[in-house]
């Protein structure tokens, strides 16, 4: 399995769009820290940048890779190698890849201008995500073969998490206002990883003073170690679903 990830790493990171995505990431973050006057508003830019572009990145590249390996992975299936083997060092090999290239563009920058609790989670966020929608890359890439339907479920996807669900939030607290859904919300946020990294960060940047009633529960609730560990446990389960059940589904597809 070691050999096989290091294929794969190997593979990716000669890939120029690794490398792209790498300098990408860095210099729109030493720009936006330059321009931002304080750590705290370059935080807050940075933050909108990694919740669209890297969700929008890893799940594309994610679906694209799989279907570009499907020829070395039914090479690898002729081997007297398990399956899910195969499909977890593809899905490692992605993600590490991904995540390295978010801890170099974001990473460094942030360990420079803005060394901190609100940094880090920052960070952890973005490595969070860019494993979680790769995972969705691999689910979507296994229901179906046929190349353009897999890159538009992922695209479909990227689009329900990062756009549609804020907008379905917002209809449903607009519509039931008269009810008391504060905890309702919290179960909402959980229900989307982007959310959920959202109010991490925003918490931290003390934001949540200006969001009320409901900034002041995710603070109770979110503001403790006990409440950052559950979120990030969330964010565990919404990497382990999607991995699980893509897993579940290679293991059984005719290749």
């Amino acid at each position: 399995m070691n050999k096989i990830i290091k294929y794969v790493l190997y593979d990716i990171i000669r890939n120029k769009i690794i490398v792209a995505y790498t300098l990408f990431l860095l210099l729109l973050s030493i720009g936006l820290f330059n321009l931002g006057g304080s750590p705290d508003k370059g935080l807050l830019s940075l933050l909108n940048l990694v919740l669209l572009t890297v969700p929008l990145i890893s799940i594309v590249f994610g679906t694209t890779h799989f279907y570009n390996s499907y020829e070395f992975m039914e090479l690898l299936v002729s081997q007297p190698i398990r399956r899910s083997k195969i499909f977890m060092s593809e899905y490692l090999g992605v993600s590490l890849s991904l995540s390295a290239a978010f801890m170099i563009g974001v990473g460094v920058p942030v360990l420079l201008f803005a060394p901190g609790a609100t940094g880090l989670y920052l960070v952890l966020t973005g490595v969070f995500i860019t494993f979680i929608f790769v995972a969705l890359a691999f689910l979507a890439s296994v229901i179906t073969r046929d190349k353009a339907k897999g890159i538009g479920i992922a695209l479909l996807l990227w689009f329900y998490f990062a756009l549609i669900y804020d907008g379905l939030v917002l209809f449903i607290l607009y519509s039931f206002g008269d009810y008391p859904l504060e905890y309702a919300t919290l179960v909402l946020t959980a229900l989307n990883p982007v959310d959920l990294g959202r109010v991490l960060v925003l918490l931290n940047l003390d934001v949540s003073a200006m969001m009320g009633y409901t900034g002041a529960l995710y603070k109770s609730i979110f503001g403790s170690l006990w409440g950052i560990g559950i979120a990030f446990a969330v964010m565990v389960l919404w990497v382990l679903v999607p991995v699980l059940a893509s897993r579940r589904i290679f293991k059984r597809r005719d290749m």
